[in-house]
């Protein structure tokens, strides 16, 4: 979709920004604090003090109580780590931050509000672009492609349930002056 992308203009403007997928990563890393963890659910996916991703994705993907047990070691932490960024922003007096969460609408609870957000920006792309992005992606393939939209909300409810989309199909520039404005926007309300 560009999330990456739109994550760095919204950097580039002065907001901080939370990653999720950063955060899963650090702590699948070597010393993480979900090795143990993982590595006790779902024996051989550790190597070298890391979690192997690739190990533990064969393991859970298209195993429904296996992602569910993985959900459950790892969002606690995830969470964690997203309330100690906010309670960081909120110590700094910074009007606006944002929360990078690919699985925003399947991981937030019920209601328009995930994760304690005032507002939801959605990045989004035409269907033939968001394909052609994925599977140009290193180790993906159609068929983890098919699994991974199968556990996901469609774009289309997503934008439908969205404050924003920030539609990432047109040019680098146009989408930048896009998230400037919505920082903007954003920046002058009150309570967000």
């Amino acid at each position: 979709m560009g999330k990456s992308t739109v994550s760095s203009m919204f950097r580039e403007e002065g907001v901080p920004v939370w990653d999720a997928d950063a955060t899963v990563y650090e702590l699948y890393g070597r010393g993480g604090a979900a090795v143990p963890l993982v590595g006790a659910a779902f024996p051989g996916v550790v190597q070298d003090g890391a979690i192997n991703r690739a190990a533990l994705s064969a393991q859970v993907l298209g195993n429904e109580a296996a992602m569910k047990q993985l959900e459950s070691l790892v969002h606690p932490l995830v969470s964690r780590s997203r309330l100690d960024f906010l309670d960081t922003v909120r110590s700094r007096g910074l009007p606006l931050a944002v929360l990078d969460i690919p699985l925003l609408f399947e991981t937030g609870g019920p209601g328009p509000r995930r994760h304690g957000t005032d507002a939801v920006a959605v990045v989004s792309a035409e269907p033939e672009q968001q394909r052609a992005r994925v599977l140009s992606r290193p180790g993906m393939s159609e068929e983890k492609l098919a699994a991974i939209l199968g556990r996901q909300v469609p774009d289309a409810e997503k934008r439908r349930l969205a404050d924003f989309v920030i539609d990432t199909s047109t040019s680098l520039e146009a989408t930048r002056a896009e998230v400037a404005e919505l920082v903007r926007r954003l920046s002058a309300r009150e309570g967000v």
